[in-house]
C-alpha cells in the first residue's frame, strides 16, 4: 500500500488544526503524523477526526500485509509504455499483441486510409507523435521510405522492423523497390511478423513480458488455424492462374500455390500503359486465365478493359492496408476470410 497519500491527507488536515506536526512511526510500519503540540488541547473535533483517520491508516496497512499492491499490466517503471505503428496492419498486430494490458497504448501513425505507403510522406503531426513513442514499428523491407528522416530527427527511437529476419521475395523490375514488402498479406508471412514484433515488446518493455507472450501465443494459433482452413479449401483448386492487381498477393500466392500471370498495375498509382493492357489481355488468353482481382483501394477502371477484352471476371482481394479508427481486433480474420471466399468462387 502507497502510504504516502494517507501521510498527506493526515499531515494536511493536522495543519488546519493544530498548524505544527512531526512524524511518529504507529505499528513500526506506517509513517503518519502527530502535532508537536497542543494534541490534549485540541477541540474535540479535531480529535475525532484524527482517530478516524488513523484507524483507517492501520486498518488498511493491516489488511494490505505491508506489500506492494501489483496492478495489472503495469510495467516495471509503473510508467505508460507508447507504441506507434507505421500504418494499418502492423496496427493490428500491435493492437492484438498489446490487448488488455493497462498501461501500454498503441497509437497508428498513418491514417487507417492510407492505403501502403509506398509514396508516404513524413508530417509534421507524425514527428510530435513519435517524439512521445518509446518504440515505433514499421514493416521495413523497404515500404517505409520516410525511415530515415525519422531515423535522422529521432536518433533515439526504439524502431523494431516486424520483417527483420525473413526471405523477402524480388519485385519484377518495374517496381520501386527490389524486394516485396507485403509479408503481411501472407498468414505464414503474419506470423513471421507476429513473432518479431512480440520479442521485441518482450525485450523493451519486461514489465509486461508475460502479457506479450499470452497475447501473440493466442495471435499465432489462429492465424495457423486460418492458413490450415485456407490451404484446405484452396487445395483441390485445378485452375491456379490469376492476374492480381500488382505486387500485394505474391507472399499470399506462394502460401497457397496460386500462379500469378500478371499484373493489372506493375507500380501502385500509375495506371498502366496501353501496351501493358495489351500485354495482359495475351497472358490471360495464353494461359487460361478466368479471374483478375482487384483491390478495394485502388480503381478498377484498368481491370474492367481488360475484363471486356478477354471475358475474364473481376473479384477483389483485400491486402488489408486500410480500415477504420477503432477497428475490431479480428479485422485481419475477417478480410482473410473474405479474401478466401472470393478465390473460392473466382477459381471454383
Amino acid at each position: 500500500m502507497n502510504y504516502r497519500i494517507d501521510y498527506c491527507i493526515i499531515k494536511h488536515i493536522l495543519i488546519v488544526y493544530t498548524g505544527k506536526f512531526k512524524r511518529i512511526n504507529v505499528m513500526n510500519s506506517l509513517n503518519v503524523v502527530m502535532p508537536e503540540r497542543n494534541f490534549l488541547f485540541m477541540g474535540k473535533k479535531a480529535k475525532l477526526i484524527l482517530c478516524v483517520i488513523l484507524s483507517i491508516v492501520i486498518l488498511c496497512g493491516c489488511t494490505s500485509g505491508n506489500r506492494p499492491v501489483n496492478t495489472p499490466g503495469l510495467n516495471s517503471t509503473g510508467k505508460t509504455f507508447s507504441i506507434v505503428t507505421s500504418f494499418y496492419p502492423m496496427y493490428l498486430f500491435a493492437r492484438s499483441i498489446a490487448n488488455n494490458i493497462d498501461n501500454v497504448t498503441v497509437t497508428n501513425m498513418a491514417p487507417p486510409q492510407t492505403g501502403c505507403l509506398h509514396d508516404y510522406t513524413i508530417r509534421p503531426g507524425d514527428m510530435k507523435l513519435l517524439e512521445k513513442a518509446d518504440v515505433f514499428i514499421i514493416n521495413g523491407a523497404g515500404i517505409e521510405n520516410f525511415i530515415q528522416e525519422v531515423a535522422h530527427q529521432l536518433p533515439l527511437l526504439k524502431v523494431v522492423e516486424a520483417s527483420k529476419g525473413i526471405q523477402l521475395l524480388k519485385n519484377n523490375a518495374n517496381a520501386e523497390t527490389e524486394f516485396n514488402p507485403h509479408i503481411w498479406v501472407s498468414p505464414s508471412g503474419a506470423i513471421k511478423q507476429v513473432n518479431n514484433i512480440a520479442d521485441s515488446l518482450v525485450a523493451l518493455d519486461p514489465g509486461n513480458a508475460d502479457l506479450y507472450k499470452r497475447n501473440s501465443a493466442d495471435l499465432i494459433i489462429r492465424l495457423n488455424d486460418l492458413k490450415s482452413r485456407m490451404d484446405s479449401e484452396l487445395k483441390t483448386i485445378k485452375n491456379r492462374n490469376i492476374v492480381t492487381f500488382h505486387e500485394a498477393f505474391n507472399y499470399f500466392a506462394k502460401d497457397f500455390n496460386l500462379n500469378i500471370v500478371a499484373l493489372i498495375e506493375s507500380t501502385p498509382d500509375r495506371q498502366p500503359s496501353p501496351n501493358e493492357i495489351i500485354a495482359t489481355i495475351k497472358t490471360i488468353r495464353d494461359t487460361g486465365t478466368k479471374a483478375i482481382f482487384t483491390e478495394p483501394q485502388y480503381s478498377a477502371d484498368a481491370a474492367s478493359t481488360i475484363s471486356r477484352e478477354t471475358g475474364a471476371k473481376i473479384y477483389v482481394l483485400d491486402p488489408i492496408v486500410t480500415g477504420t479508427d477503432s477497428p475490431p481486433l479480428d479485422d485481419y480474420f475477417t478480410k482473410m476470410n473474405k479474401n478466401l471466399e472470393q478465390l473460392k468462387e473466382a477459381l471454383k
